[in-house]
């Protein structure tokens, strides 16, 4: 063998070599291929999508119930859209469910509504005698002065624009009002017919368990 073909041979020799060696040349599995990602949301169903149907139910009879009563049982039956108000009619908040009871519901019992019926129901507190009817809210008519002695305080301000400029006085003890629905109004000015013509209104209160003087 001459020399020019030993050289060849040698460097075919060398080259095998170094591909044997470098790990770029090795056979690479390809790529999987991508899968896709599940979606982080499931679709909603129909039923989903449109809600429940609402279900007609008799509404049961919860006039002498307490109010906390009352509700658990309006909730048992179905109805969740629940609200009450003071059926003395001088605007007092139920703070405490169970010191109130019901005198009155707005939808009759025995009659078929909705689940999605708002029930309103009537109440004073448990030591009161449920009146006949709801007190009707005081308002003024024709733009004159309402007759508000004897409504709460909280009442006689609701009947009034919320812009009037009202002064209100202890009538027996030189007290603060703090809870105007606690206060019952014993004079007023301007009178009742007067006028309305935006000028400062005037009241004189006693709480409701006193007289006025």
């Amino acid at each position: 063998m001459n020399t020019r073909t030993l050289t060849a041979a040698l460097a075919c020799l060398a080259a095998l070599a170094l591909v044997g060696c470098d790990p770029a040349a090795t056979d690479a599995k390809p790529p999987a291929p991508a899968t896709a990602e599940p979606s982080a949301t499931p679709a909603a169903t129909p039923s989903e999508e449109e809600g429940e149907p609402a279900r007609p139910k008799t509404v049961p009879d919860f006039i002498g119930m307490g109010l906390q009563s009352a509700q658990d049982a309006a909730q048992a039956e179905g109805f969740s859209s629940l609200k009450s108000h003071d059926s003395s009619g001088r605007g007092r908040l139920q703070a405490l469910d169970r010191n109130w009871k019901v005198c009155s519901q707005n939808i009759p019992a025995g009659t078929a509504a909705s689940t999605r019926t708002t029930l309103d129901f009537g109440t004073v507190k448990l030591e009161e005698t449920c009146p006949a009817t709801d007190a009707k809210a005081p308002e003024a008519a024709d733009g004159k002065m309402p007759d508000l002695v004897g409504e709460s305080l909280k009442a006689a301000r609701g009947a009034l624009d919320p812009s009037t400029s009202i002064t209100t006085t202890d009538a027996a003890q030189d007290r603060m009002v703090l809870l105007e629905s606690n206060w019952q109004v014993c004079t007023q000015s301007p009178a009742a017919g007067a006028v309305l013509r935006g000028q400062p209104v005037e009241f004189t209160a006693v709480k409701f368990e006193e007289e006025c003087p």
